[in-house]
């Protein structure tokens, strides 16, 4: 048995072929909202709906198995929590940059350690310009 389903099934919530999909389609698709995990569970099963999705995804953000970013100012951005690290978010093109949590640690450690603040870097998102954008600003 895997890390997630002992953690889910610790956490008295039941195993079921819905929640397995939608951690699947969050593991396959990197980052993604909710409409794009309901589009990517639906190539494998048409026995599920929007809501289920939703209630899925709130149920592995709550246990830890899956986290989320808030890349936009729309729906929250879904990824696997085995893999944490922080978001740049160009402001102009949207491109999203991922930062291993080392690098930001080391960016961000000091400032957060001068206030005696813990950050939570996969939750971590900065927005501002890319080289390109910023170059084509000026």
């Amino acid at each position: 048995m895997s890390d997630w389903q002992e953690r889910l099934r610790a956490s008295g919530h039941r195993l079921t072929p819905q929640r397995e999909l939608v951690l699947a389609a969050v593991e396959t698709l990197g980052h993604a909202t909710p409409d794009e995990v309901y589009a990517e569970v639906r190539r494998h099963s048409e026995a599920i709906n929007l809501s289920t999705v939703y209630r899925t995804l709130e149920l592995l953000d709550e246990l830890g198995l899956i986290r989320h970013a808030h890349l936009t100012d729309r729906a929250p951005t879904y990824h696997s929590a085995g893999h944490e690290h922080s978001h740049l978010v160009c402001r102009g093109c949207h491109r999203t940059i991922s930062v291993g949590r080392a690098s930001m640690e080391g960016a961000l450690g000091p400032l957060a350690a001068e206030h005696g603040f813990v950050p939570d870097y996969g939750h971590l998102s900065v927005f501002g310009l890319c080289a390109s954008c910023a170059a084509a600003d000026h």
